[in-house]
């Protein structure tokens, strides 16, 4: 089973599942590693509370990985909402404690988040998803405090018709902008099978823009379920793999103090 490296728990607004649920999936799935990535947006209004808190997380998820030794390898990540405004902020929080895998991911644009309606008032489903990969590279152009992209489109989950008039031909422009910084910087793309599970068909980002990235020399490849509870972890996974060997992949990576390894797929 592949290691799955976007996991949510109740440190997570979004989320109530003890750390220790989504531990145990894992284990019944037989993976031999995940990473724990529960969301840090700061400076957001949002119906949840998405500030992390980091003097109880951080040990927290050390005394779990100690208590899972020899059953499992817990990596300890979270996932940071990337804004340029809050740059300096972002950067602290990133070193603040020894991570071994942060995921950047872009929420909020112009203030809302693509999951609320609202995100969508005033304007054409394609001038929304536009805009979204526009602020998605300025900030990954802006800012190296992560080391991987999270569900780059991200923003096709929510849109009034998600994705049956989405193609990748239509943003090729900023998509391949947004692959070749990341590329050139050494970060990773994620493939988020979040996707399947909210019903699209596909991960995040689409097959079309995974295979872009092979084909621009990309390498760095890691998967996760976004799961926020344990019934998601590790969705999807089997049909995944072979996904990712149709769009050029051999190998896919985990982190560990922030550092990349390859696992063969």
């Amino acid at each position: 089973m592949l290691c799955d490296f976007h996991l949510h728990t109740d440190f997570s607004g979004d989320s109530h599942t003890p750390a220790a649920d989504q531990i145990e999936k894992a284990i019944s799935l037989g993976m031999s590693r995940i990473c724990v990535t529960d969301h840090y947006d700061m400076d957001v209004v949002s119906p949840c509370d998405f500030t992390l808190d980091l003097p109880a997380y951080f040990p927290a998820m050390e005394r779990l990985r100690d208590d899972y030794r020899g059953k499992i390898a817990i990596e300890i990540g979270m996932e940071l909402g990337l804004q340029n405004h809050i740059a300096p902020k972002l950067l602290e929080a990133s070193v603040q404690y020894p991570f071994d895998y942060i995921i950047g991911s872009c929420h909020f644009i112009d203030g809302l988040d693509p999951y609320y309606p609202e995100f969508f008032h005033d304007r054409t489903q394609t001038q929304a998803y536009r805009r979204f990969f526009e602020v998605t590279l300025s900030r990954v152009e802006a800012l190296d405090c992560f080391d991987c992209l999270g569900h780059l489109d991200y923003v096709v989950r929510y849109g009034p018709s998600k994705n049956r008039d989405y193609h990748y031909g239509d943003y090729q422009d900023l998509i391949d902008s947004i692959l070749k910084v990341l590329i050139q910087k050494g970060k990773a793309l994620e493939c988020n099978t979040g996707g399947f599970h909210y019903g699209l068909g596909h991960p995040n980002p689409c097959e079309d823009i995974l295979h872009r990235y092979r084909e621009l020399g990309g390498e760095l490849l890691t998967v996760g379920s976004d799961a926020h509870s344990p019934d998601y972890v590790g969705y999807d996974f089997h049909r995944t793999r072979a996904l990712l060997k149709a769009c050029g992949f051999s190998h896919y990576t985990v982190y560990h103090q922030r550092t990349p390894i390859f696992l063969p797929l």
